[in-house]
C-alpha cells in the first residue's frame, strides 16, 4: 500500500521540491517533536538543475522558536542533510503563520502487556547496556508486541 501512496503523491510532492513525501511525513523524527508541533516544511527549492544545496522553505507557528531557530539552523541543516544521505539543503528560509489543522492521532493504543510477555521483553532487553537503546527498543518491543500477537488462552 505504500508503495501505491507513493506513486500517487510523487507528483504532489514533487511539484514542491521533495523527491517525495518522506520529508514531510518524518518531519518529527528529522526536527524532533517540540520544533515538529510548530513547523511544517512546505518545499524544497534548488537552483536550476541541481538537486543537491537546496533551501527548505518552513513554516512556524511560533515567532520565539523562529528566533530560536536561527541560531540553531545549522544543526537542523546538518540533520536533515543526514536524513537525506547527501547535502540536499544548504539553508532554512522561515515564514512565520498558522499551520494547516493536523488530523487528530486516531491510531489505537497498544494493549497492556501479559505478565509473560512483559517477562519475556525484559529477559530480551536485559544485555542492552545503552539506556537510551534499551528504552528505544522497550517502546518497540511493546508497540510489536502489544499489537500483533494476541495472548494464548
Amino acid at each position: 500500500m505504500a508503495q501505491q501512496v507513493g506513486k500517487i503523491t510523487k507528483p504532489i510532492f514533487g511539484g514542491r521540491g521533495f523527491s517525495d513525501s518522506a520529508i514531510v511525513n518524518d518531519w518529527q523524527l528529522i526536527a524532533g517533536e517540540h520544533l515538529a508541533g510548530h513547523s511544517m516544511p512546505e518545499r524544497i527549492t534548488h537552483s536550476q538543475g541541481r538537486k543537491d544545496k537546496g533551501t527548505l522553505h518552513l513554516r512556524i507557528d511560533n515567532g520565539g522558536l523562529a528566533m530560536q531557530l536561527q541560531h540553531l539552523e545549522p544543526v537542523l541543516i546538518e540533520k536533515i542533510n543526514a536524513y537525506f544521505g547527501f547535502a540536499a539543503v544548504e539553508r532554512i528560509r522561515m515564514t512565520q503563520g498558522p499551520l494547516p489543522e493536523r488530523p487528530k492521532d486516531e491510531r489505537s493504543q497498544p494493549r497492556p502487556l501479559s505478565e509473560i510477555e512483559e517477562r519475556s521483553l525484559s529477559k530480551c532487553l536485559s544485555q542492552v547496556k545503552d539506556e537510551d537503546m534499551q528504552k528505544a527498543l522497550e517502546r518497540l518491543g511493546r508497540a510489536i508486541l502489544g499489537k500483533t500477537f494476541k495472548e494464548k488462552p
